[in-house]
């Protein structure tokens, strides 16, 4: 979760000023959606989830994006959530979602599946390479890999799509979910 963190802070402070416009890869996200869904998600959401709270009906349509300072601010904003969940007791038990309940170490999983998958959205879109260790890298793909059916029965992912042979465990995760990353 913190390689994870770190790198989306890193991609966030190297999205070009201004306002965000265009399509993403990301789905039928535009760039602006994308980007609100990802700060929205991963850092305010994981700090949420973290100490059982949910998120407020406000902030599910606040635009981050609009503020000029909105990565700086992301970044604290997922050190606050990274070190929510440095407490032993976050990852006891089972979070409530209204629907279902679910436990803490997938709530925690998911988040870092948005960290990983969005990020490398938001780096694509933007020019930048996302990068983690290996080790992180063969986690999120153990992550796609168990959740890809039911993300793709919510249309969460596509069909996989090709990867190069002998392609690393983070494109492989990448493809897998749907996106391509050629």
């Amino acid at each position: 979760m913190t390689e994870f963190a770190a790198e989306c802070a890193r991609i966030a402070r190297g999205v070009p000023a201004g306002p965000l416009e265009g399509p993403s890869p990301c789905g039928d996200f535009d760039a602006r959606t994308l980007v609100n869904h990802w700060v929205l998600f991963t850092s305010h959401g994981l700090e949420r989830r973290a100490r059982r709270e949910t998120l407020p009906e406000e902030m599910m349509e606040h635009d981050f994006t609009a503020e000029p300072d909105w990565a700086e601010r992301y970044a604290e904003q997922l050190d606050r959530a990274v070190k929510a969940w440095g407490d032993p007791a976050a990852w006891e038990g089972e979070i409530d979602l209204g629907s279902m309940s679910v436990p803490a170490s997938g709530i925690a999983g998911m988040v870092v599946l948005e960290m990983g998958l969005h990020g490398w959205d938001v780096a694509t879109m933007t020019g930048q390479e996302f990068t983690v260790s290996d080790e992180a890298a063969r986690y999120l793909l153990g992550l796609v890999e168990e959740n890809a059916e039911m993300y793709r029965q919510f249309d969460g992912f596509a069909e996989p799509a090709q990867v190069d042979e002998g392609a690393d465990a983070f494109r492989r995760a990448v493809a897998l979910s749907g996106r391509d990353p050629r």
